[in-house]
């Protein structure tokens, strides 16, 4: 098996790098806009450098400045995907899009052995299908053999729902992407080991303000919360539902499910980057950050800097550590050959229906 230096791009707090480092590769450098983030990052990576900065001014002699240029064998990475997402508008001209062409042109300044890029299910919609063949053509122009398949979190011992569209390109091989673990973790399991000292583990500041909330809540059944007029009848008291005519809603029902407690016995939906979104499954309160970061696959160790605001913010953007790992064991087992092009015909909408490779499962954000 064989281990890789690489850089992550668009970094966050570095999920994705520690758990490839975890599989046994080596982060050399992170790279993310986000101050608090990339405070986080170099807490947790001790032996790879943190640069705060707009990725578009990430220059080669910048590169020169910290590290080897000519020792990294793979560049990570994941634009800010809002553009792409099937939450909200998903608008396929969002400017932020074009962040891809960023990563591309760095992957041009070190040309390394493998890229792995990841976003979010959206990419492949049908809306996006120009922007993905310009995505596969911008890595092929490069010599690089080009693969997608989206993977969901849970399938690889991540105590969470979360499938990400993952793209490796590969120069002088195949893409190889994990195989699915053989059971997954409960929100139980994760929280076992939440004891003793914590980082990040604050119980007072994970209290409800809202009195009149704290009391509905104490009603919602782990796994549980309110969204339809039925869930209310079934869960609240008359003197605590909600003044609100259903009939009058869109599609009858809330937007978002309120007082939305976590399952024990399964893993837990999408964790998002807001706290309000998710409740505990037992304790009439928020998540502290630890459980949510937990529920991503993050050791107890991992530090994560920055106000509690700003913590959900990078765990809720982070790709799970666990999936991270998985990904970092496949790729671990590429077999370079000597030719020298590798490049694959995209047919946009063949890979986009070839690439989601998950059956059964329960529908994540």
């Amino acid at each position: 098996m064989q281990s890789f230096k690489f850089i992550d791009l668009f970094c966050g707090c570095g999920g994705f790098s520690y758990g490839l480092e975890q599989a046994g590769h080596q982060c050399l450098l992170g790279v993310d806009f986000n101050a608090e983030a990339i405070a986080t990052f170099q807490k947790n990576h001790k032996s790879a450098i943190g640069l705060n900065l707009d990725i578009g001014k990430l220059s080669k002699s910048m590169l020169k400045k910290y590290i080897d240029i000519n020792e990294v064998d793979m560049v990570v990475g994941g634009p800010p995907c809002q553009g792409f997402s099937t939450v909200g508008k998903g608008d396929a001209s969002d400017a932020r899009n074009s962040l891809f062409k960023q990563f591309v042109r760095v992957v041009k300044l070190t040309e390394p052995k493998v890229i792995m890029f990841e976003n979010v299910t959206g990419i492949l919609a049908k809306k996006n299908e120009k922007t993905l063949k310009n995505i596969f053509a911008s890595f092929e122009r490069l010599g690089y053999h080009i693969e997608a398949q989206v993977l969901s979190a849970d399938d690889y011992r991540v105590p969470s729902r979360r499938r990400r569209a993952i793209i490796i390109g590969v120069r002088g091989g195949k893409p190889v992407f994990p195989k699915k673990s053989s059971r997954r973790i409960s929100v139980k399991e994760a929280f076992k080991n939440l004891n003793g000292k914590l980082y990040n583990h604050n119980i007072e500041l994970a209290e409800i303000k809202n009195k009149l909330d704290k009391e509905r809540l104490s009603f919602i059944p782990q796994g549980r919360g309110i969204r339809y007029e039925k869930d209310e009848k079934q869960f609240l008291p008359k003197r605590l539902r909600y003044n609100v005519d259903w009939a009058e809603l869109a599609e009858n029902r809330f937007r978002q499910t309120r007082l939305q407690r976590i399952p024990l016995d399964e893993p837990a939906p999408t964790i998002l980057t807001s706290r309000s979104m998710y409740y505990h499954p037992i304790e009439d309160r928020y998540l502290t950050p630890r459980e949510a970061a937990k529920l991503q696959s993050f050791p107890n160790k991992f530090v994560f800097e920055g106000s509690v605001t700003a913590q959900f913010r990078q765990i809720g953007n982070a790709v799970p550590p666990g999936l991270g790992k998985a990904l970092g064991k496949a790729i671990s087992s590429i077999r370079f050959s000597q030719l020298k092009d590798s490049k694959t015909k995209l047919d946009a909408r063949l890979v986009a229906s070839n690439a989601f490779t998950y059956k059964n499962h329960k529908k994540a954000s």
